[in-house]
Parts: structure tokens; C-alpha cells; sequence
């Protein structure tokens, strides 16, 4: 048997870990976490409607509903209506929200500076090659 954790259960605890750091280095943004990664998916699908961006983050419909509406609350997102079909609601940042992506990209940065600072320097550009 191997002494080795699977590398399913080590990639799992690595993402976990570093959520928790992120978290714990954003507390003072006043966001949720399911608040920050809307806004992180979202900055990168403008546009998009909510049942997209539901799917994107793995969560039901209603659940996301509550989540922009939080941020709808705070004049981070703006819903939209679709021009051709009016149930439909597309997503758009807010320019208040840009400076709190501002600084979560500024503590994702630290949060992984800080992950890979024992890792050499060509195994961390062998991490981040693109797939062959």
C-alpha cells in the first residue's frame, strides 16, 4: 500500500486550504465567499444570464438568485433584461464593484505567492504550463 494520500484527496485539501486562507485574508471586504467567487465568474462572463452563471458555479438557480441579490443590495451587479425575451435577466458589474476586484486579485495573488513560496522556481513554471 502506498504511503501517499491519493492525488484526488491532496488536490482536494490543497483547494480547500487555499480557500480558507482567501477567506480569511478577505473577511475585511465583507463579502461571502459564494458573494466573491460570483463576482470573480461573473467579471469574466458579463453578460451571461443567470441560469449560465448558475451552472458555471455549480449551484441551483435560487441559490444564486439570493446571492445577487445581496450584491444587487450593495450596487455590485446589475440585472438586465434580456432584449428579446423578457424572462430572461442578463448580469452585468457595477463600477462599485471594481475596486473590490481589485483587491480580491491583489489577495488571490498573495494567497498563491504565499502557497508556492517553497516550490523552486522551474517546478512552479512546469505547474503552469498549458496542457499538451
Amino acid at each position: 500500500m502506498s504511503a501517499h494520500p491519493p492525488l484526488g484527496f491532496v488536490l482536494h485539501d490543497v483547494a480547500r486550504l487555499l480557500r480558507k486562507r482567501f477567506e480569511q485574508r478577505a473577511k475585511s471586504l465583507g463579502l461571502t465567499r459564494s458573494q466573491w467567487q460570483t463576482l470573480a465568474y461573473l467579471a469574466n462572463n458579463e453578460g451571461i444570464h443567470q441560469g449560465g452563471l448558475a451552472e458555471i458555479l455549480e449551484v441551483e438557480p435560487i441559490t444564486l438568485v439570493r446571492i445577487l441579490d445581496k450584491l444587487a443590495e450593495r450596487g455590485l451587479v446589475e440585472r438586465r433584461q434580456h432584449p428579446a425575451d423578457r424572462r430572461v435577466w442578463l448580469l452585468y458589474m457595477r463600477d462599485e464593484a471594481l475596486p473590490l476586484l481589485a483587491q480580491m486579485r491583489v489577495i488571490g495573488e498573495a494567497t498563491r505567492r504565499e502557497a508556492l513560496d517553497s516550490v523552486c522556481a522551474e517546478a512552479r513554471e512546469q505547474l503552469f504550463q498549458p496542457y499538451r
